[in-house]
């Protein structure tokens, strides 16, 4: 692989984040971007100032979508570090979701260093606190300017950086979800489990229509029974009942999810029975009816941790825990984050330092 080559201008302005961080709207000084055709492979790996792209109107991401992307944070710990959280799996994820794209994929080694660089380069963007940290959003797409159904021969990874607030700056808040019957998002061996735009874009209109009803999210059913639960729009599922912690296992239509892998792990190593299997809506529903079910909660990397107040599906309402948190969810939520920012020792090896 190439050496970074560095294309760096000084901005000469002073760094202010404002008080109130919003989730991806503001970005660093500089990105990371490397190109792929089929001479070269992947190469002229540069860190340069963060600037617009001028593309094509042809581009073959436009109009086929072939592209993948990922999500993770780096976090400034009690003790000044800078800390990333598991970033190898995300990588890894990401060049699974290429493979499934048709997206030839990058050497992981080189992209956790090249992506170590970026953040020493842009520290000073990370913001201070327990809750708030640096969100890094790498992204893969083809390039090529071609209206030819098939595989574009070029490729553009890019990543940027984005400073965020705390998801609960108001406290932990339990979300109202609504079971979807009337869409569908993925099937098993389709497009599911990769990060793709195209999962995104399938999401769009059953969560909208949800949000007008008052719900946070959607919980996905399977596609083609509608049948077993999948997951929710932005994070994966646990149904936690008073003999067993039960997730959907992987299928092929799930995302696998990095904090989903973290909770299974943890909870293992907490002696609790944790099953991935299917599940289906109807025994969620026997179970909350038996008075079985403890608490429902997501995982993800925005959130690490959502209580699930409630599930609606048809007429049915499933209410948990009047509204409030469970101590399992929060236990959990304290465990993750405190291991993130310093707080707590890292014994799982999940955090590498910058």
């Amino acid at each position: 692989m190439d050496k970074i080559n560095y294309q760096l201008e000084d901005t000469q302005e002073a760094i202010q984040l404002p008080e109130k961080l919003e989730f991806g709207k503001i970005f660093t000084d500089h990105l990371f971007e490397m190109d792929y055709n089929e001479t070269d492979g992947w190469h002229n790996p540069t860190i340069k100032n963060y600037e617009k792209l001028v593309l094509d109107p042809a581009t073959m991401v436009f109009h086929y979508g072939q592209a993948v992307f990922d999500g993770l944070k780096a976090y400034k710990t009690a003790d000044g570090r800078i800390a990333l959280f598991r970033p190898e799996k995300h990588i890894a994820r990401m060049n699974n979701s290429s493979k499934i794209m048709c997206i030839p994929t990058v050497d992981e080694t080189f992209i956790l260093e090249a992506l170590k660089e970026l953040i020493r380069i842009d520290k000073d963007w990370i913001p201070e606190g327990k809750g708030k940290s640096l969100y890094i959003r790498p992204f893969i797409y083809g390039s090529d300017p071609f209206l030819g159904v098939k595989p574009s021969r070029t490729y553009k990874l890019i990543i940027i950086l984005s400073p965020v607030g705390a998801y609960y700056a108001e406290g932990f808040k339990p979300v109202k979800i609504l079971v979807q019957d009337e869409h569908v998002r993925a099937v098993r061996k389709g497009l599911g489990e990769a990060k793709t735009p195209a999962n995104y874009a399938a999401s769009l209109l059953a969560g909208h229509k949800a949000s007008l009803k008052g719900f946070s999210q959607v919980l996905w059913l399977d596609a083609v029974e509608l049948k077993y639960i999948d997951e929710v729009g932005a994070m994966n599922i646990f149904i936690a009942k008073k003999d067993e912690i039960v997730t959907p296992k992987l299928t092929g239509a799930i995302l696998p999810g990095i904090t989903r892998l973290t909770v299974i792990e943890l909870l293992k190593s907490w002696g609790m029975k944790v099953t991935e299997r299917l599940i289906s809506i109807d025994e969620v529903i026997e179970e909350y009816d038996k008075g079985n079910i403890e608490c429902v909660f997501g995982t993800g990397t925005a959130a690490v941790i959502s209580s699930v107040g409630s599930l609606t599906f048809k007429d049915k309402v499933l209410n948990f825990n009047n509204g409030e948190a469970n101590p399992l969810e929060l236990k959990l939520f304290d465990e993750i984050t405190s291991v993130q920012y310093g707080l707590k020792p890292d014994t799982h090896n999940w955090l590498t330092y910058i």
